[in-house]
């Protein structure tokens, strides 16, 4: 499952953006797009029984999926909604999207509706890739049923053009040759098994925004 591999893979920018911003018990959360539930059961397992994730998918099968693998370690509510008409019952400290915004008709308005979401103070994480900038054997990849390919590499921009305060940003890129998580990764990706060719996987972009602290004045980092 490609869900499960990415996880595999880009486990560590995951980590890396949870850990920056001290995600911890208590938070209430979203994940925007839960898919199968790697960002779902991250969270879950920091925020725990005296937090909430609420795990938000199109598809209501994978979102049962996601609330099921969660409730183990948190407070789970699951919804079936689009990111363009997220509404929550409360707001949150942190709304999290992960590969979502390459395939939305307009990434902006999504950003803007995730941080509608989220208290005053609170966070916005985005994790997108730059698709074109990924390689096998040097040449470059593409994904062309996406619609934002290379949204990652506008993502600062347009967290910011959403009325945000950029926290952070950066781009890791897992890579690898030969056997391994890269290459069944790319294999599942892809439908075509790169051999024993190198591998540079899409760099996935991270971008942690803030929303202001006064809702009546401009945003601020932390």
């Amino acid at each position: 499952m490609p869900h499960a591999l990415r996880d595999d893979v880009y486990r560590r920018p995951l980590a890396t953006a949870l850990a920056r911003l001290g995600v911890g018990r208590g938070w209430r959360c979203v994940d925007v797009g839960a898919g199968q539930g790697d960002v779902t059961v991250a969270l879950a397992e920091l925020v725990g029984q005296d937090g909430r994730v609420y795990a938000v998918d199109s598809d209501p099968r994978a979102r049962d999926e996601v609330a099921a693998q969660a409730a183990a370690f948190a407070q789970v509510v699951a919804l079936t909604q689009a990111v363009e008409d997220l509404v929550l019952p409360e707001t949150v400290d942190l709304a999290f999207c992960r590969f979502l915004l390459i395939h939305v008709r307009d990434p902006l308005v999504a950003l803007r509706r995730m941080a509608s979401v989220v208290r005053p103070g609170g966070f916005v994480v985005a994790q997108e890739p730059v698709t074109s900038a990924g390689r096998v054997a040097g040449r470059p990849l593409s994904m062309p049923d996406a619609r934002h390919p290379d949204v990652g590499a506008v993502l600062p921009a347009l967290v910011q053009r959403a009325g945000l305060a950029l926290v952070d940003a950066w781009a890791e890129a897992p890579a690898g040759a030969g056997p391994g998580p890269v290459h069944d990764y790319l294999a599942e990706l892809t439908g075509v098994p790169p051999e024993d060719d190198p591998v540079l996987l899409p760099p996935l972009v991270t971008v942690l925004a803030r929303r202001s602290p006064d809702p009546d004045g401009p945003s601020g980092p932390a």
